[in-house]
C-alpha cells in the first residue's frame, strides 16, 4: 500500500543559511516523504558560526499565520522549534489547545549548536508548561538540563535520569539524545516514564564531522513526519535516525559556511531516490577498514600480480571448496526460510547452480579431494550456520559479504587476468558479470529485509554481516599466515 503523504507544519524560527530552523525543517520533512508547511516565530540573523540577532514578529501576526494554515489545511503533524519569548509560547499553546493536532513534536530550542541562547530566561517556565501539549520532546543535553533544572549531564546514565524526571514531571515522552557526549557510539533513547518499557535505546556509530548545524531541527521534523503515518514513536525515531546518520555523513560535501556546516538532507535522494535509508550501504561503509585490509593482504596482492606461490593458492582453494560445501547448506536453509517465492528460488539457485560451477573450478585445481578443514574455515562456516539457525534475517545478512566482497574484489582481479596469468581461470570466474549480478541481487534482498526489520533484528543482522566480513578477511589471509 502506498504511504500517504503527511502534511507537516513547522512552527519555528528562520536560518538564512538554510541549515537550521524552518529551512532545515522543510528539507527534513520533504526528505522523509512529507509535505512541509511553515509558520515563522522569529527572524534570526545567523550563520554556521553563530547567532547575531533575533527579531520576533508581533504575537498577533503569529496567531494569524497559525489560523491561516489550520483554517484551510488538514494538518497531520506539527513540529515546534524556536519560540523565543512568553507571548509566542502562549499563542502557540492556545492554538494547540484549540486545533489539537494528532502528532506534536516539540524541539525545546534553547541553546544553539554554537552555544548561543535562543530563549529568554523568563520564558523557560512557560516552555515547561507547554510540554504536556506535545507527544514527544527532543531536547539536546544542555536543553534537557534546563528542563530538569539541573546541571548538564556528563554521562549517558545521567542523561536518561534527567529524561525520566522530565517525562514523569510533565507527562510527555522524551527523546534523550547523547550526541553532545563523547564516544565512538551515539546513544539515544525513547524515554516514557508511563510506558511498560520506560527506556528504549537506540545506538548508532558516531559520524566524524563538523557538519552538525541544525541536527536537532532536522531530527525532530523527521520524527514528526514519520509519526504521522507510522503511529509508533520508536519506529519513527529509528527511521529518522537512520536518515540523519546518512545525512550527517554527507554534510561536509556541501561545503556550506566556515563554522558548523549543515547536514545534507537530500543526500540519499540524490544518490538513489526514495525516502528509506540505504541500510546495507551503511554497513558497507562501516566495514571500510576490513575491506581495505583485505585489499592490501599479501595473498590478494600476490594473486593479482601472479606472484602468489602455487602451494598457497592450492591451499586456499582446498579450504574454499570445504567452505563452499557449508555455504551451499546455509543457502539451502535460507531458501527454506524465505517467505517470498522469488527469494526462495534465488537462494536455491545459489546453492545448486552457482556453487556447483565454483566447486568444479576448485576441483580442477585441487583434484577434488577432501582435506582437513582449517580452524579459519570451520569458524566461518559455524558462524554462517548459527546465523541462519537464528532466522532468515540474520542468515541472509551473514551470507551477503561472501557475495559482495568477492564481487568487489573480483572486478579488480579480473583486470589482471591476462592470457599468461597463472591463475587466470579463477580471476575470470569471480570477475564475471553474472557473479556481480548475483551479488547485487543478494544485496537487494538483504536491503529489503533490513528495511522492514525492527531495530533489534536489524542490529543482529548488522552484527552477522560484520562478523562474516571479518571471516572473509581472515580466510584470504590464512594461506600465508604461519
Amino acid at each position: 500500500m502506498t504511504r500517504a503523504i503527511p502534511r507537516v507544519l513547522s512552527i519555528a524560527g528562520t536560518d538564512p543559511t538554510g541549515g537550521a530552523g524552518i529551512q532545515a525543517d522543510l528539507k527534513s520533512i520533504a526528505a522523509n516523504g512529507g509535505y512541509g508547511m511553515a509558520v515563522v516565530t522569529a527572524l534570526v540573523a545567523q550563520n554556521t558560526q553563530g547567532v547575531r540577532s533575533v527579531h520576533t514578529p508581533p504575537a498577533a501576526f503569529l496567531r494569524e499565520q497559525l489560523e491561516a494554515v489550520s483554517d484551510d489545511v488538514a494538518i497531520d503533524a506539527v513540529k515546534i522549534g524556536m519560540l523565543g519569548d512568553v507571548a509566542t509560547i502562549e499563542v502557540v499553546g492556545e492554538w494547540l489547545g484549540r486545533v489539537r493536532p494528532r502528532v506534536v513534536v516539540l524541539d525545546p530550542v534553547m541553546v544553539a549548536t554554537s552555544g548561543d541562547r535562543l530563549l529568554v530566561p523568563e520564558a523557560e517556565q512557560a516552555l515547561r508548561e507547554l510540554l504536556p501539549s506535545a507527544g514527544l520532546i527532543t531536547p539536546n543535553v544542555p536543553e534537557l538540563a534546563v528542563l530538569a533544572d539541573e546541571e548538564p549531564a556528563r554521562d549517558w546514565d545521567a542523561v536518561v535520569a534527567q529524561a525520566l524526571a522530565v517525562s514523569r514531571g510533565w507527562g510527555v515522552a522524551v527523546l534523550a539524545k547523547g550526541g553532545h557526549l563523547d564516544g565512538d557510539l551515539v546513544h539515544d533513547a525513547l524515554v516514557d516514564a508511563a510506558a511498560d518499557v520506560p527506556v528504549r535505546a537506540l545506538v548508532a556509530p558516531r559520524v566524524d564531522t563538523t557538519a552538525t548545524h541544525g541536527t536537532g531541527c532536522s531530527l525532530s521534523s523527521a520524527v514528526a513526519t514519520w509519526q504521522a503515518s507510522e503511529d509508533d514513536w520508536f519506529v519513527s525515531v529509528d527511521r529518522s535516525k537512520q536518515w540523519l546518520t546518512e545525512s550527517l555523513r554527507h554534510g561536509a560535501a556541501l561545503r556550506v559556511g566556515e563554522g558548523h556546516g549543515p547536514v545534507s538532507h537530500f543526500a540519499g535522494l540524490w544518490s538513489r531516490g526514495g525516502v528509506r535509508t540505504d541500510v546495507t550501504g551503511e554497513w558497507w561503509e562501516r566495514i571500510a577498514e576490513v575491506r581495505a585490509g583485505t585489499d592490501a593482504d599479501p595473498f590478494l596482492t600476490g594473486l593479482a600480480a601472479g606472484t602468489l606461490p602455487r602451494g598457497a593458492f592450492t591451499e586456499y582453494l582446498a579450504q574454499d571448496a570445504e567452505y563452499l560445501h557449508g555455504y551451499a547448506e546455509v543457502l539451502s536453509a535460507a531458501s527454506a526460510l524465505a517467505a517470498d517465492a522469488a527469494e526462495r528460488a534465488f537462494w536455491s539457485k545459489g546453492a545448486a547452480e552457482c556453487l556447483e560451477e565454483e566447486l568444479r573450478l576448485h576441483e580442477s585445481w585441487t583434484g577434488g579431494g577432501r582435506v582437513e578443514v582449517s580452524p579459519t574455515c570451520e569458524a566461518y562456516v559455524t558462524h554462517l550456520r548459527s546465523s541462519v539457525e537464528a532466522g532468515y534475517a540474520e542468515g541472509v545478512a551473514a551470507v551477503l559479504p561472501c557475495y559482495w566482497m568477492y564481487a568487489d574484489i573480483g572486478l579488480r582481479l579480473a583486470a589482471a587476468a591476462t592470457d599468461e596469468h597463472p591463475y587466470r581461470d579463477w580471476l575470470v570466474t569471480y570477475g564475471d558479470p553474472s557473479f556481480a549480478e548475483a551479488a547485487a541481487h543478494a544485496r537487494a534482498i538483504v536491503e529489503r529485509v533490513a528495511r522492514d526489520a525492527d531495530p533489534a533484528t536489524r542490529e543482529r543482522m548488522w552484527q552477522a554481516f560484520r562478523t562474516s566480513a571479518q571471516h572473509e578477511r581472515a580466510f584470504f589471509a590464512a594461506p600465508l599466515t604461519p
